[in-house]
């Protein structure tokens, strides 16, 4: 039987982290790494102009002249890696490396770290600037398009909860006008999960014949930063927020993840199989690296 194996898409670029600098070879003693507050900061806080602050950070250090926070974890790996997503950045290295050792790794990415940060800091922005205001008559981003939230009490939409209507763009759902905000916010979102299942099925049910392939079962994900993920045994992990993007982007990540099950890397044989059925799937990835999903607590 075969073993299982999964690999996962991250979002905002965190799949692309800096590839790893191999550390010494010889294991020296490490120094005691200090260890600061576990505590979410506010965003304000987080991205302050020239700082960038993780909110695990318990180390710091300048880099270029800007104070940088970063998580610092150690483990059993061979080298040191750094990664940047929506937190911030985070560096991870061998439990024999030095700290002297970290921190001329950082000075040396200095400016891939920098620029990944910035990034990071604009994609944060621009989400929070699009933040839903959880009401009747509210606009929200439905397939990559501004849908209108509507209240409709009067109907309960046979268990469904709600209802699209394409022409109007109008997504009618069934509560009263006077919900309260985290009211509107779950069943608006109840219904865009099963939405999104209905509309990733579809895809999955386009694209798998294409890639000679066959999925096994879609589960739906929320998480923070993962696109997607594909097990071995034909299992696909969709994050349903997805469906708040095109369906350019929607496709480009159902056949990335099912392109998986020919491929469980990334290697140039993986991409050709994207490419077989997806030749843009460079652009679509470029898109969906700076697409902003909106910040949908209530």
């Amino acid at each position: 039987m075969r073993g299982f194996v999964q690999l996962a898409f991250d979002l905002f670029g965190a799949a692309e982290p800096e590839p790893p600098l191999q550390a010494p070879v010889a294991p020296p003693s490490a120094p005691a790494v200090s260890v600061g507050t576990d505590h979410a900061l506010p965003l304000a806080e987080v991205f302050q102009p020239g700082t960038w602050h993780h909110p695990r950070a318990n180390r710091l250090v300048r880099l270029r002249g800007c104070e940088v926070g970063y998580e610092f974890l150690r483990g059993k790996r061979r080298t040191i890696g750094l990664s940047v997503g929506t937190d911030g950045l985070s560096v991870r290295a061998p439990r024999w490396s030095t700290l002297g050792d970290v921190e001329a790794v950082l000075q040396e990415k200095a400016g891939w770290v920098l620029d990944k940060l910035a990034e990071a800091r604009e994609r944060a922005e621009r989400q929070a600037s699009s933040r839903i205001r959880w009401a009747d008559g509210a606009e929200l981003p439905l397939l990559g398009e501004a849908a209108r939230l509507v209240l409709d009490p009067a109907h309960g939409f046979s268990g469904r909860g709600g209802a699209f209507d394409a022409a109007t763009r109008t997504l009618s759902i069934g509560l009263p006008r006077h919900a309260s905000e985290s009211q509107i916010r779950d069943a608006a979102q109840a219904w865009l999960m099963r939405h999104a299942r209905a509309v990733f099925t579809q895809r999955l049910d386009l694209f798998a014949p294409r890639l000679g392939v066959q999925w096994a079962k879609l589960s739906l994900s929320n998480a923070d930063t993962r696109w997607g993920s594909a097990s071995a045994d034909g299992r696909i992990r969709l994050n349903w927020r997805l469906i708040h993007l095109s369906m350019d982007m929607i496709d480009y990540v159902v056949v990335h993840e099912l392109s998986h099950l020919h491929h469980m890397d990334h290697s140039p044989r993986f991409w050709d199989v994207v490419a077989s059925v997806m030749p843009d799937h460079a652009e679509r990835r470029r898109a969906l690296k700076d697409a902003a999903l909106p910040f949908t607590e209530g």
